[in-house]
């Protein structure tokens, strides 16, 4: 009976419904995380915004396309997780959400970011992978604590100049995009630590010898002449990947390569705030 209830509500978002699924969300959790994925949702229910000290609120995997102005009460909030839902542009209300470090919005429909995105100067971790984003906005450059963007399987073909601004960024992730040579502005961006290019159409790499804090990087499933030439100790995940990064000596011996670290893949599972 209990599950026949819950089918009906997924697809009749009336009061009744929504009070049926969240009748233990009537006060504020002890955790100060709300976790509503998977519950089908059409809206999200006003209630939550009253909530004011959350910290975590997570609606992945509903169908959201839009949220109720009354989510700007959640000042304290850190971590937003919209991911596969049905936006077709970002409620303008989450801009307002200045504390948050996490932003989630991967698997919607977003075409570009607003402007106001800009305000949210403490976003640290920025998911924007399977979108139809067909250039990365400019607006994400602005976002100077930015440690962490994953762009993946978007339509991206190039990345905008002004990404070197962004000083904290460590780990950038562009797998499954449209990327036809190799950025160049990520030549210019020396404290690089990930790198992660797979799933593009790149003939040629240049040498990434010269970035000093690169750890990894990927470029697997490219039609590439050559290997990413890389100082000693990075790590490849590629075509000849096993194969010196270093010029081979004069007998054609090959320099072995010791990693004292194992690959920084992308994370399985949602991350928390530093």
């Amino acid at each position: 009976m209990g599950n026949s209830l819950k089918a009906i509500a997924a697809f009749v978002p009336s009061n009744k419904c929504q009070k049926y699924l969240l009748e233990d969300l009537e006060e504020m959790p002890v955790d100060k995380m709300v976790d509503l994925s998977g519950r089908q949702m059409r809206r999200l229910p006003v209630h939550i915004c009253s909530f004011r000290e959350l910290v975590k609120l997570y609606l992945s995997d509903n169908n959201l396309n839009h949220l109720p102005p009354e989510l700007e009460q959640l000042q304290n909030l850190q971590i937003l997780a919209l991911d596969f839902n049905n936006f077709k542009a970002l409620p303008l209300v989450v801009c307002t959400l200045k504390q948050l470090c996490i932003l989630y919005l991967g698997n919607n429909k977003l075409c570009s970011l607003p402007l106001e995105l800009r305000l949210l100067q403490n976003l640290k971790t920025l998911w924007i992978e399977s979108n139809c984003l067909q250039d990365l906005p400019e607006v994400v450059c602005e976002l100077s604590l930015l440690k962490t963007l994953h762009a993946g399987s978007n339509a991206l073909r190039t990345l905008p100049p002004q990404l070197q601004c962004l000083q904290e960024l460590r780990t950038i992730w562009l797998s499954g995009n449209l990327l036809s040579e190799f950025p160049p502005v990520l030549l210019d961006m020396p404290f690089l630590e990930v790198i992660d290019v797979d799933r593009n159409s790149i003939r040629f790499f240049p040498s990434l010898a010269h970035l000093p804090g690169l750890k990894l990087v990927i470029y697997d499933h490219n039609p590439c002449r050559n290997a990413p030439k890389v100082a000693k100790g990075v790590r490849r995940v590629g075509r000849w990947s096993e194969e010196t990064p270093e010029p081979r000596k004069r007998s054609g011996a090959v320099i072995e390569i010791t990693l004292d670290e194992k690959p920084l893949l992308p994370p399985a599972a949602k991350t928390e705030p530093e």
